[in-house]
């Protein structure tokens, strides 16, 4: 089988499985364009999959050209999707509205169609790329349409065809896309006569340019006759029912009435009586067609309904509580018409629902069909409804009565349907929706509770019975003939419909009448992007949604097409809608949007200080040397001693200045740092003190001595080039005569041979009471009585602090149960151990310390165990590790890693500031300090952190974007202003500048642990950072993006802080972030006589402030509503800079005012000081709403109903945080917009801001102080 599609011949590629009807159709559509007319189930969508197929070798990619799959819901774009991906080897890409297409671009478009060969999606975005020029209609080799029968009025299907389809062009050989439609049912209306369906069928195929293919029959879904179950209408008792309608209606006039003191404007009070009308007449549905437990149903489930009500899409927060209190009211009235006793124990209990008007002879001839299928094993049911509120009700009911699974709600859950297929749900009570589209080849009963509207829904619904000896029922009004009649056309309709088709299969299509003229259409000869008369008003609202909005509506909503068509045209000319005639908005959204997910975390290099890189190379080389003292404030039994720091290089002299405070778990230890001055050391005494900080840190952090014998075998093993950070030294005497305690360094040699250690002490001659038993041998009194030893059997470290003379194996003490026994005993029964020399004094001694981080603000965890807790250890235990070394080196030891983490960090900072300092043309002090606590984020979990800083830098960093776009682009409105703000500095912008520049090597995110932490690394690695500028890096890590971007503003807050602003913009510079606080003129056609607009003097008077040029006054002032040749805009400019200008001012002095406040309360008090219900608060005390320039009766209604009622007391809760008061955003607005003003006037002096608007918020808000 061969096609020819221009110069390409095309073999139809058959699935194995395809019958012989799927081959004939798609024989035809290879042909020509086609519409397959064929029942549920009989395989469409695979006719379509090989029609793909076919044309494959045109679409495979770097073809230009694309095949798209339309269909009329999103729930199918993702179905139909996974069917082309599964029966073909085409890139298929998958599109709706949820995705955000609609504010995508033509570079996105362009990546799309570069990308996928087929395009699945739903007809209006495929509307809306044809008429913006994304896409062309040349691009598209085959257009398939499911559920093609939409086609017609102004339904998507049809105006694509209309508009680009069927337009002529200049160039007649513009080629255009097969088109297949595939349907149940050409025609979408009613049941009718033959000629009827002739007319229409000829619309169809005229329109789609396509002939219907059809069958007699598939022979693969033969459907039974349907069903008809007859009832006779009985329902609420006449009495009763009257009663329940009354009450409705009383109820109705009183929430109306509620309305009026609601404080809704007029307009939302308008759409809440709108809505409560129609939620009047739905329970009243329920009471007539349904009963009284089914009204109840319905009333119950839309006052719990979480996401509001579908039918009314979004509804107000007010409008919402007003609705839910009449559902909950109606509730309690139908809840009084129903027996307090009333319970389902059985279905005989129905009977007796029917005689009380619980339930109508309809929902009880429901659930005595269902009943009648009760034996069925694995029962899957569809019931069809025609409302919402009917799903809703008989799905709860029928859960209630039969005890089944159900589906219902007040929108379809789609996601269920897979529960239906794997018997986890019995039946689902859907509406149309489910008619179409959607496949369920599981159900075995449909029942239509309600009539079919269509030909088309009768065909749908009856189609949903895919099972084999599957049944439809329909429920029919007793001698309701109509109904009947309609039943009976509805089956003789589809096989006229078949027989129409058949007859007229080879009559060709006749020419549509284009109704897109080019009077009535406005095309971009740029881009080919169109408007028409169709299309414009939806334009012109898409546009109008893109505007900054102040919650008060200026759009009017009947907009004329001509009116809008022309508006389109001009904003077009002036740049505000682009060459693919979407709003300038939309593009400045899509960039920003995209670069909003570019870095979701980012990895990073963690760096070392320079100064404390190098090696030990030669003899003898020089170092600096640094004394630790600690001063501890609390009194212990082990004294601290003074530690000596030796580096490559002298560090920051500012380290001198900073006394460190460590948290311990018996108080605080001040640590304090001096330089004494240089010292020589030899490569064989740099390998020794290395030796000697290796065991004692291993044995600190680790506890375990087979780990510090694999260290040290590592070590030994290293190159003869010694790399280290640093080294800590002990040491003695008192500065300037200060010495390296070389005896204590040497106490590391004894572990491999504790021979070789001599003691100048020791008497030369033997004694055997200088000796004692150790396990590893006889060892000399003198070298263990400062020692650290080790006891295998159970892996402890202790530092011997003496001999206990009185104590030895045979000394008897207490255990934890009361009983006394000898050691000698204790060591048998507990470990297995025989004492061989009980006769031996035991070691008195202290269990080893326990390294933790000092810096966390809640301190170290405490110890379990008494500090002051000695323990006797028998020697022959013990085995020596070091000697001699004191327990007070071990316990000033134990706070250096905690010190030398802030170290190391300190000088990072310092390392950052040179950085910047070095490419700055000015210099600028910035301390050290400042920047350590803008690097320290929140996790690190210590005493400072960049959060206050953070803020403080997000708002200066907020006002000098919005200075530099408000000079900048003085014809964008704020809309588009703030979309290239929010772009500048958003956190993957700030995150993308500091990576470039390293910063995020510099950041602090972790809380330190000690058990990580090592004075020597050998993996340095070395980087050019900048130009001329070396880094050391340490291993990398990953961070969130925000977290870099966090740290950045904290960077400049800490600039601002210390350097001012000036300080502030040469770090952002430094960054890449380019702002010019130069004064550029603000130039606009505006009124030239502002007297004639707004009183200045008086306005003058009240903000304290003489402005230079008036006109600003007039602009800060003017709403959007109000609409003057004069007076081309509104105040949105200036709100957009002066609501920055405040957030930043207002932040800085709460800094300055509270700098030992916590980032929490200062944020809150922020908060407080910066929101909409102060500010509106002290424009209306001030009566600044008599001077805002508007049209609006609805704000104009608003502001005088708040002039009645608003408190004049100073204690009025002015901070938003308990004010029951609603105030239109305007009035908040006018305040940003005055501070605007006379920033822009005042030539851009944040002084004079500051100093009038504070005067002026303390001067009507006293609490403001």
């Amino acid at each position: 089988m061969v096609a020819v599609e221009g110069c390409e011949k095309l073999e139809a590629d058959i699935l194995p499985s395809a019958r012989s009807y799927q081959i004939e159709a798609l024989q035809k559509a290879l042909e020509r364009n086609t519409i397959v007319f064929l029942e549920r189930g009989a395989g469409k969508t695979l006719i379509a999959v090989m029609l793909f197929r076919s044309y494959a070798s045109l679409l495979r990619k770097p073809s230009p050209y694309i095949a798209v799959f339309l269909v009329p819901t999103v729930v199918l774009v993702t179905q139909q999707c996974e069917v082309v991906q599964t029966f073909t080897d085409l890139k298929v890409g998958k599109y709706f509205g949820d995705m955000g297409v609609d504010y995508w671009d033509s570079d996105i478009w362009k990546h799309e169609i570069a990308t996928h060969e087929v395009l699945v999606m739903t007809p209006q975005i495929l509307l809306n790329a044809l008429r913006h020029s994304f896409l062309s209609i040349k691009q598209i080799k085959v257009l398939s349409m499911d559920e093609c029968h939409h086609a017609i009025g102004k339904h998507p299907y049809a105006l694509i065809m209309k508009e680009f389809y069927h337009t002529k062009h200049e160039d007649d050989s513009l080629e255009r896309p097969r088109i297949f439609g595939m349907t149940a049912s050409p025609i979408k209306n009613k049941a009718s006569t033959e000629r009827h369906y002739s007319v229409k069928i000829k619309e169809l195929e005229n329109l789609l340019n396509s002939k219907i293919f059809t069958c007699e029959s598939t022979q693969f879904a033969p459907w039974k006759e349907p069903k008809v179950k007859f009832y006779n209408h009985s329902g609420i008792p006449q009495l009763k029912f009257e009663c329940l309608m009354n009450d409705l209606t009383s109820l109705a006039k009183k929430h109306e009435l509620s309305l009026g003191a609601s404080g809704l404007s007029e307009s939302r009070r308008e759409s809440a009586k709108n809505k409560l009308k129609i939620l009047k007449q739905t329970f009243e549905y329920c009471l007539s067609e349904l009963g009284i437990l089914l009204a109840l149903k319905a009333a119950e489930t839309y006052h719990g309904a979480k996401k509001g009500f579908s039918q009314w899409h979004e509804i107000n927060a007010r409008d919402d509580k007003v609705i839910r209190s009449y559902c909950l009211d109606a509730k309690k009235i139908f809840s009084e018409y129903v027996s307090p006793d009333f319970k389902w124990s059985s279905a005989d209990d129905l009977t007796s629902s029917l005689e009380a008007g619980y339930i109508t002879s309809r929902v009880y001839c429901l659930v005595e069909t269902l009943l009648e299928y009760r034996e069925i094993k694995d029962l899957r049911c569809i019931v069809f409804v025609n409302r919402i509120v009917s799903a809703i009700s008989i799905s709860a009911f029928l859960d209630e009565v039969l005890q089944v699974s159900l589906v219902g709600g007040l929108e379809m859950p789609f996601q269920h349907i897979n529960n239906f297929d794997v018997i986890q749900v019995n039946i689902i009570v859907a509406t149309s929706m489910l008619e179409e589209g959607l496949d369920v080849p599981s159900c075995n009963l449909v029942i239509r509770f309600d009539p079919t509207a269509t030909i088309c829904s009768f065909i749908q619904s009856r189609g949903r019975a895919r099972v084999e000896s599957s049944d439809f029922v329909i429920m029919v009004k007793r001698d309701e003939s109509r109904a009947l009649s309609s039943l009976e056309n509805c089956i003789n309709g589809e096989n006229a419909m078949k027989r129409e088709c058949l007859q007229h299969a080879d009559a060709p299509c006749e020419e549509t009448d284009n109704e897109v003229l080019a009077a009535d259409s406005y095309r971009v000869e740029r881009t080919g992007a169109i408007v028409t008369l169709n299309s414009s008003v939806s334009l012109i609202h898409f546009y109008c949604s893109r505007l900054p909005s102040d919650g008060v509506e200026n759009v009017h909503k009947s907009l004329k097409q001509t009116a809008c068509l022309e508006a389109c045209k001009q904003l077009h000319k002036v740049g505000a809608l682009t060459h693919n005639l979407i709003p300038d908005i939309v593009e400045e959204e899509a960039d920003a949007q995209e670069s909003r997910f570019e870095h979701v975390t980012v990895e990073c290099e963690k760096y070392l200080p320079s100064q404390l890189v190098g090696t030990c190379v030669g003899e003898v080389k020089g170092y600096e040397c640094y004394l630790i003292e600690l001063q501890p404030d609390f009194q212990y039994d082990v004294n601290v001693r003074e530690i000596m720091l030796v580096v490559h290089a002298k560090l920051d002299s500012a380290i001198e200045n900073m006394n460190l405070k460590l948290d311990t778990n018996k108080g605080k230890l001040v640590t304090c740092i001096r330089y004494i001055g240089g010292i020589e050391l030899s490569h064989q005494q740099v390998t020794l003190c290395q030796k000697f900080q290796l065991t004692l840190f291993r044995v600190l952090l680790d506890h375990k001595l087979e780990r510090l014998r694999e260290e040290l075998d590592q070590y030994s093993r290293m190159e003869d080039s010694v790399v280290f950070n640093y080294l800590f030294l002990p040491c003695v005497g008192c500065h300037p005569d200060i010495s390296v305690d070389w005896e204590c360094v040497s106490s590391c040699l004894i572990l491999e041979d504790i021979s070789s250690v001599e003691c100048k002490s020791c008497s030369s001659q033997k004694n055997h009471a200088n000796y004692v038993h150790m396990r590893s041998g006889v060892v000399r009194r003198c070298l263990l009585e400062n020692s650290l030893v080790c006891t295998p059997h159970n892996g402890h470290f202790y530092c011997v602090v003496g001999i206990s003379e009185e104590c030895d194996g045979s000394t008897c003490f207490g255990l934890w149960d009361g009983e006394s026994v000898t050691y000698k005993e204790y060591y048998k029964k507990k470990f297995g151990i025989k004492l061989q020399y009980e006769q031996e004094a035991f070691f008195k001694a202290k269990r080893i310390f326990t390294v933790q981080n000092f810096l966390k603000k809640s301190g170290p965890s405490t110890s379990k165990e008494n500090s002051n807790t000695t323990y006797e250890l028998p020697p022959e235990v013990c085995q020596v590790v070091m000697s001699p070394v004191s327990v007070s080196t071990f316990y000033s030891f134990s706070f250096l890693p905690s010190i030398m983490h802030w170290i190391e960090s300190f000088l990072l900072a310092s390392d950052l500031r040179s950085f910047h300092a070095d490419d700055s043309e000015k210099s600028v002090a910035v301390s050290s300090s400042r920047l350590l606590e803008a690097i320290t984020t929140k996790k690190c979990q210590e005493n400072y952190d960049l959060e206050s800083l953070e803020t403080l830098g997000d708002s200066f960093l907020k006002y000098a974007a919005s200075q530099q776009l408000f000079c900048s682009y003085q014809n964008h409105h704020e809309g588009i202003l703030s979309i290239k703000r929010s772009k500048l500095i958003s956190n993957a912008s700030l995150c993308e500048l500091g990576h470039k520049r390293g910063i995020t090597g510099f950041i602090r995110n972790e809380s330190f642990d000690p058990k990580t932490w090592s004075n020597c690394n050998p993996h340095i690695s070395k980087k050019e950072l900048l130009p001329s500028k070396i880094v050391y890096c340490r291993g990398s890590t990953t961070m969130k993006s925000k977290r870099v971007a966090d740290v950045v503003e904290a960077l400049i807050g800490a600039y601002l802080l210390e350097g001012g602003e000036l300080a502030a913009l040469s770090f952002m510079s430094w960054l890449g972030i380019t702002i010019n606080f130069v004064n550029i003129p603000y130039t606009r056609n505006f009124a030239k006589t502002p007297e004639s607009h707004i009183n200045v003097k008086q306005l003058e008077s009240i903000l304290n402030y003489s402005f230079r040029d008036a006109s600003l006054l007039v602009e800060a002032l003017t709403h959007g509503s109000y609409m003057l040749p004069e007076i081309p805009r509104c105040y949105q400019r200036l709100e957009f800079l002066g609501d920055a200008v405040l957030d930043y001012l207002i932040s800085f002095h709460l800094y300055k005012k509270f700098p030992n406040m916590s980032p929490g309360l200062l944020s809150e008090l922020r908060s407080a000081s910066v929101n909409n219900d102060c500010f509106a608060r002290s424009a209306m005390k001030m009566q600044l709403y008599k001077h805002v320039l508007h049209c609006s009766p609805e704000l104009q209604s608003h502001i005088e109903d708040l002039a009645k009622t608003c408190d004049d007391s100073p204690t009025a809760p002015t901070f938003g945080w308990d004010s029951k008061t609603t105030f239109p955003k305007v009035l908040s607005d006018v305040i940003e917009s005055l501070a605007g003003a006379i920033l822009v006037d005042s030539g851009y002096d944040t002084n004079v801001v500051f100093r009038t608007m504070r005067s002026l918020l303390l001067k009507y808000i006293p609490r403001w102080k």
